[in-house]
């Protein structure tokens, strides 16, 4: 559960982003909004990227102004874009996360193999291609023991076969362990692949959140 309180985020003292004060049970949710309304900047404020004003509290215990360190160990964010450092290369990224994450041994290799990474994950991310860099941005973000995870545009550059496989890890995750998802996409979530989707809107400048 994320609790946000007096949640205020400006760029150039130009306020983009206002929430008083909205609540976020466990579940799978579909953030939704225009070009501009505010969607990236919301996960990013969620994981801890980005300065606001305000707070943030995860299961009414760990508050990311005040114990960050404990609130960002569990909540996990893949980028829409994600970059990464190009001499590393797959496998050494995945293992600076999981010990970050303190996951568990060989945690990665349920998520490599069903996503056809095995060949590649040991090659240095310079030779990457951008489907292949989404790739390995989810695989981190699945690391650890997340209570959160939050996934910026999860769809895009992801190849067709590659989505269900996508959402059986949401799946599956949020079965075992009722880790709350945030996804916001301008595609729409299949529902015989990804069912009990609720959405959250952000209305571009109203700023308006509806469940």
């Amino acid at each position: 559960m994320l609790q946000i309180n007096q949640f205020s985020k400006a760029y150039n003292r130009h306020v983009v982003l206002q929430v008083d004060d909205f609540t976020i049970k466990p579940g799978i949710y579909w953030v939704r909004g225009m070009n501009g309304s505010g969607k990236s900047t919301f996960l990013k404020a969620l994981a801890g990227m980005t300065t606001f004003e305000g707070d943030i509290r995860l299961n009414n215990q760990w508050s990311l102004k005040k114990q960050s360190v404990a609130y960002r160990s569990l909540v996990n964010f893949a980028e829409a874009e994600p970059i990464f450092p190009e001499f590393l290369t797959g496998t050494e990224l995945i293992q600076l996360f999981k010990s970050a994450k303190k996951a568990p041994s060989h945690q990665e290799d349920f998520f490599l193999e069903s996503m056809q990474m095995t060949a590649y994950v040991g090659d240095p991310i310079s030779t990457y291609s951008s489907g292949m860099l989404k790739k390995l941005s989810l695989v981190l973000a699945f690391l650890g023991q997340p209570s959160c995870i939050l996934l910026d545009e999860p769809l895009t550059t992801l190849d067709v076969e590659s989505l269900p496989i996508l959402y059986s890890w949401i799946a599956s995750q949020y079965q075992a362990q009722q880790t709350l998802f945030l996804l916001s996409s301008h595609q729409s979530f299949e529902g015989e692949l990804l069912s009990n989707v609720q959405e959250i809107r952000i209305e571009h400048k109203t700023v308006q959140f509806t469940l």
